[in-house]
C-alpha cells in the first residue's frame, strides 16, 4: 500500500428526485431531506466517507458537485457537521454524471496530485456504515493499485429500475465481466435465478488520472468539452463555476455509458459486493421498505391515525392524516399539496411533476416554505392583491438591497432583533414593533443579533410575484 495515498470523496449531489414528490422538488430535492434517521441523505453521505481515513491513507476534504440554486444548502449541511468541502463545483446546466466526475477530477488534479477518488451519490441509505467502510476499502486498495472498482448490491428481489453487473471470479476479488441495462421482469427474475448478477449501485473507486485516461480513450469529446470549460472556471471561496458557454456543448452522458460499459475486457474494472442494507429511496415504496413500521406493516411519520389498514406509508409534515380501511398505500402531506398513490406505482409520481411542470404551476418546484441563503419565508396566506409571510433570517445574515416596483410591505417583528433600511433611514426593531415599506422603495432586512430574526410581512399591491424584486447590493451575488 502507498503510504502516501490521498482519499478525495466525490459527492454527487445535483438530482431532483422527481419520484418523491411532493415532498422533494426541484427548489429543495431528496438528498437535503431527512427521510431516514436523523440527518440528511446528503449529510449521511458525507458523514459516511469519514471512515475511510487511516492505514496509512490520508482523507481529503470532499469535493462536491452541484447546482446554483443549492449551493448554500450544501454548505449549511456540511458545517453542520463540522466539515468543510474542498470545493463545490456549481454546474451551470445538468448535463448527467460523466461531465460531473470530469470536473470533480480536474479539481482533484490541481497542483499535480493524483488523489484516488470515491465516488458516490449524496441520496443513498446505507445503515451498516461499518460494512460500507470495510467494502470500500478493499476497493481503494485496488484503486491504489491502477484498478476501477466498483460497488455492486446483492439482488433480493427482481427489480426492474436498476441497471445490472455481472461479475466473474470470487469476492473480494471479482471482475466485471459486463455492464447490463435495466432488464424486463422475467429477465431480472432470471438473473436472481442464476446469480452472478449485482444491481449497479452509482459508486466508483478509481484515480483521478484513470478517469481523465479512460475518458479520453472512449469519450475524448467529453474530457475535450469540460476542459474548455475548466480553463475559464472562476473561483468564489469554496464555490467553482465552470463557463457557463463552453459547458453547454458538453454532451450530456452518465459514468456507465461513457466509460463503465466500455471497460470489461480492456480496462482492470473490479466489483466489490456491498453487504449493508443499501437503499436508493428511489420513491415512496421505498421510504416505506426502510421506515419502522408497527404490527400491520404500517410506516408513519409525523402526526398521523391509521385504522384497519395495512402495509400503508403516512407521511404528514404539518396537520393530522387520519388513514382508514387502506391497504398498500402513500400517503404523503405537505402544506401546500397532497399525494396519494399505491404503493406500487410510486415510480409513476414523476408523471405528476411532469404535468405541473407542462402547466407551470409552482407546486413542481417550490415548497411553500422556500429556502433561501439569508434563511426562509413560509407563504402563509394569500390573496388578489396581498400576501402574509413569516419570514426567518439567520443570525448575522441579511436580505438583499432591493425595491418593488409592485407592492408595498408591513413588517412586523415577532422573535429577535431586525436592522432596518427604509429608504434613507436605518432603525432597530426589537419584539412586537413594526415598519411600513411604501412602493418603490429601497430597503434591506439584516438580522445583527445572535439568534434567529423572525417577522411577519404583509405585502398588499397589484402584483405579488417574486420576479418583482430589484436587487442593489447583496451579499449572495444575485444582483445582475
Amino acid at each position: 500500500m502507498n503510504s502516501s495515498t490521498t482519499i478525495v470523496p466525490v459527492i454527487m449531489a445535483g438530482g431532483s428526485g422527481t419520484r418523491l414528490w411532493p415532498l422533494s422538488r426541484a427548489g429543495y430535492p431528496k438528498q437535503f431531506l431527512v427521510l431516514a434517521g436523523n440527518s440528511s441523505l446528503f449529510q449521511q453521505a458525507a458523514s459516511r466517507l469519514r471512515g475511510l481515513a487511516g492505514e496509512g491513507r490520508v482523507l481529503g476534504n470532499a469535493i462536491v458537485v452541484g447546482n446554483e440554486e443549492h449551493r448554500f444548502m450544501v454548505l449549511d449541511q456540511l458545517r453542520e457537521l463540522k466539515m468543510e468541502p474542498a470545493a463545490v463545483l456549481l454546474e451551470p446546466s445538468g448535463r448527467n454524471t460523466a461531465p460531473a466526475l470530469t470536473l470533480a477530477a480536474l479539481e482533484a488534479c490541481e497542483g499535480g496530485a493524483d488523489p484516488v477518488l470515491v465516488v458516490t451519490p449524496a441520496d443513498h441509505v446505507i445503515p451498516d456504515e461499518a460494512a460500507f467502510t470495510a467494502t470500500m476499502q478493499r476497493a481503494v486498495s485496488q484503486a491504489e493499485a491502477g484498478a476501477i472498482a466498483i460497488l455492486g448490491i446483492a439482488p433480493d428481489r427482481p427489480e426492474t429500475g436498476y441497471g445490472y453487473i455481472l461479475a466473474e471470479g470470487s469476492a473480494p476479488d471479482q471482475r466485471v465481466a459486463r455492464f447490463v441495462e435495466k432488464p424486463d421482469a422475467a429477465t431480472a427474475a432470471r438473473y436472481l435465478a442464476e446469480g452472478g448478477y449485482f444491481w449497479n449501485a452509482g459508486m466508483f473507486v478509481l484515480k483521478a488520472s484513470v478517469w481523465l485516461a479512460a475518458l479520453q480513450r472512449f469519450r475524448p469529446d467529453i474530457l475535450a468539452a469540460c476542459q474548455a470549460s475548466w480553463a475559464v472556471r472562476s473561483r468564489d471561496a469554496a464555490f467553482v463555476r465552470p463557463g457557463r458557454a463552453e459547458f453547454a456543448s458538453v454532451p450530456a452522458e452518465s459514468i456507465d455509458y461513457a466509460v463503465m460499459e466500455k471497460c470489461p475486457g480492456v480496462l482492470d474494472i473490479r466489483m466489490q459486493p456491498l453487504h449493508a442494507g443499501w437503499n436508493d429511496l428511489g420513491a415512496w415504496d421505498a421510504v416505506w421498505q426502510v421506515a419502522p413500521k408497527d404490527a400491520a406493516g404500517n410506516a408513519t411519520i409525523g402526526d398521523a391515525i391509521l385504522s384497519d389498514s395495512r402495509n400503508v406509508l403516512v407521511h404528514a409534515t404539518s396537520r393530522l392524516v387520519g388513514v382508514v380501511g387502506l391497504d398498500d398505500v402513500v400517503v404523503v402531506e405537505t402544506p401546500d399539496a397532497v399525494l396519494v398513490a399505491r404503493r406500487d406505482k410510486s415510480q409513476d409520481v414523476k408523471a405528476i411533476v411532469n404535468r405541473l411542470g407542462a402547466e407551470q404551476r409552482g407546486e413542481h418546484a417550490l415548497h411553500r416554505k422556500v429556502h433561501r441563503p439569508w434563511g426562509w419565508y413560509d407563504s402563509i396566506d394569500n390573496g388578489d392583491r396581498h400576501q402574509v409571510k413569516r419570514i426567518m433570517v439567520k443570525p448575522g445574515a441579511s436580505l438583499s438591497l432591493q425595491m418593488h416596483h409592485h407592492r408595498a410591505e408591513h413588517w412586523i417583528v415577532v422573535q429577535g432583533t431586525a436592522e432596518v433600511t427604509n429608504g434613507d433611514k436605518v432603525i432597530l426593531l426589537s419584539e412586537n414593533q413594526s415598519t411600513y415599506i411604501p412602493l418603490g422603495q429601497t430597503h434591506r432586512l439584516r438580522n445583527p443579533g445572535k439568534l434567529p430574526l423572525e417577522i411577519i410581512e404583509v405585502q398588499s399591491g397589484s402584483y405579488l410575484g417574486e420576479d418583482d424584486i430589484v436587487r442593489f447590493e447583496d451579499t449572495y451575488g444575485r444582483v445582475k
